[in-house]
């Protein structure tokens, strides 16, 4: 499977929906931080939940965060923990949502707001 990966920059980039087997190879491509932006069950019961792809990103050897946005309502204190997060996540990071649009907002405006 090829995952859809959009860099904003040499330290961030964004995906839509991940799922535990993507993260070996997106370990390979270089990354070290994972930051999930969709809230659990979102997309219904198919969708993975945040605990689960936690232990496989760990498992890769990844760092993982969770960060859950409703999508076009993102809060100031989302927006904060997200800067936060990204100033001590050992780069490079690939933020993901369902479509990688949320995550690279909340990049956007973290980094508007630094």
């Amino acid at each position: 499977m090829t995952i859809e990966i959009n860099e904003i920059n040499q330290q961030f980039s964004t995906a839509p929906q991940l799922c535990a087997e993507d993260f070996a190879e997106i370990a390979k491509l270089g990354f070290k931080t994972i930051i999930n932006n969709r809230p659990d069950y979102e997309g219904g019961d198919a969708q993975p939940a945040s605990a689960s792809l936690k232990a496989a990103a760990e498992a890769a050897g990844l760092a993982y965060f969770y960060i859950p946005v409703i999508p076009n309502n993102i809060q100031a204190d989302e927006v904060a923990a997200f800067a936060q997060t990204f100033s001590v996540a050992t780069k490079p990071v690939l933020g993901f949502c369902r479509t990688g649009n949320r995550a690279g907002k909340l990049f956007q405006l973290a980094q508007a707001s630094a």
